[in-house]
């Protein structure tokens, strides 16, 4: 019997997601002040954790590169990343294919042990797949290299179905299931669909909400495009009431980003808590009560240093700190306020994977060393 703590144990309230240091996001990724980005994080509180991915092109290697330099106790940061995705369309879930791509990031983080390991972006694959890929990540959790075992992935409908196979098939639940742009001003369905049958039907111990801001989609400025051109796979239609948002709240002196950040970071603190962590966000007194587990994703100190505020009102409000109290009900207000806005575009989805997928072989090119994948790895040196 396994005497390890559970994942709600350990897990910290809150963590600095790398998707953003991608050229999906960002034209050039390897000049993003990276380093400050991760001291600034650090230094935030006791304990932080890191959300990355081989998937997020040199998310991986930056992220390692600075926590490489920094060299934070290990005890103070905790560490997630992902197998599977490789690329758009490319996916390899073989046993093989796992385990190296497992001593990768153990390398290239310069760890010996990883503390979450998410099957990534379930969707797009088989669930003999997927169940492969767990029973695989549960060898490496004996062998010492990964701590706790999760899935991620965006239709919380599909997340919940494999969640409760797995569970049934293999008499464990799985740690860990993180989905991305469902708990948001715009979208609420983690919540509405998935909380309640993952934690209770397929036993899982964690649920994770990521991407607060639907992959950038709620933002002043819209979606985000970097080097790989226009990728988010949202509508006209719900990018026009996206944008019609920004304008409302723009008219009541509000950024749509902030008005989103606030609401999700302090909701899915309160609704997410049965499926949280009791790790005490910020060192704060709440001992013993949960907190609902979010990921928040940055490019510039800026960014992090306004969510952290922002996150220091959601710590200040739970122990009842009446302005912080008051600031929220003025935000929740407001977000009640967009529901109008938004109109029949609430709780609206995309299709993932679209219809046009076609999964592809993996490329040859995946086998070669980071540097010669990256030659601009040399401005880290």
């Amino acid at each position: 019997m396994s005497t390890r703590p559970a994942l709600s144990q350990v897990l910290p309230p809150l963590l600095l997601g790398s998707a953003t240091f991608n050229s999906q996001y960002n034209k050039s990724p390897f000049t993003l002040p990276i380093t400050s980005i991760i001291q600034h994080f650090l230094a935030s509180s006791p304990k932080v954790g890191f959300d990355t991915s081989p998937y997020y092109g040199p998310a991986e290697i930056l992220l390692g590169h600075s926590l490489k330099h920094l060299s934070p106790p290990r005890d103070t940061y905790f560490l997630a990343t992902k197998i599977g995705r490789i690329g758009g369309s490319e996916f390899d879930y073989s046993p093989e294919w796992i385990r190296r791509s497992i001593n990768r990031s153990l390398e290239r983080l310069g760890v010996e042990r990883l503390d979450l390991v998410y099957c990534h972006d379930v969707e797009f694959v088989g669930f003999d797949e997927v169940l492969v890929a767990v029973r695989t990540l549960r060898e490496l959790r004996s062998e010492g290299k990964i701590g706790y075992i999760g899935i991620s992935g965006y239709p919380v409908d599909l997340l919940v179905e494999i969640a409760e196979k797995v569970y049934n098939l293999t008499g464990e639940g799985l740690d860990a299931v993180m989905s991305y742009s469902n708990y948001t001003i715009q979208n609420t369905r983690l919540a509405s669909s998935g909380l309640q049958r993952l934690t209770r039907d397929a036993k899982v111990e964690c649920v994770i909400n990521a991407s607060l801001l639907g992959m950038g989609l709620l933002r002043t400025q819209g979606v985000p495009v970097g080097d790989m051109g226009d990728f988010h796979p949202s509508s006209d239609g719900l990018r026009k009431v996206c944008n019609d948002a920004a304008a409302f709240v723009s008219g009541k002196g509000k950024k749509l980003e902030e008005v989103a950040y606030r609401w999700a970071l302090e909701n899915w603190a309160d609704e997410g808590d049965v499926a949280g962590t009791v790790v005490t966000p910020g060192g704060s007194s709440n001992e013993g009560r949960k907190v609902g587990v979010s990921v928040i994703g940055v490019s510039y100190l800026e960014e992090l240093e306004s969510i952290s505020k922002t996150w220091e009102d959601v710590v200040k409000a739970r122990e009842g700190d009446e302005r912080a109290v008051e600031r929220r009900k003025e935000n929740d207000d407001l977000v009640e306020e967009l529901k109008g806005v938004f109109g029949e575009w609430y709780d609206d989805v995309w299709g993932s994977p679209g219809e046009n997928y076609i999964r592809e072989e993996v490329k040859p090119e995946r086998l070669l060393s980071d540097e010669e994948i990256w030659p601009e790895m040399k401005l880290l040196k």
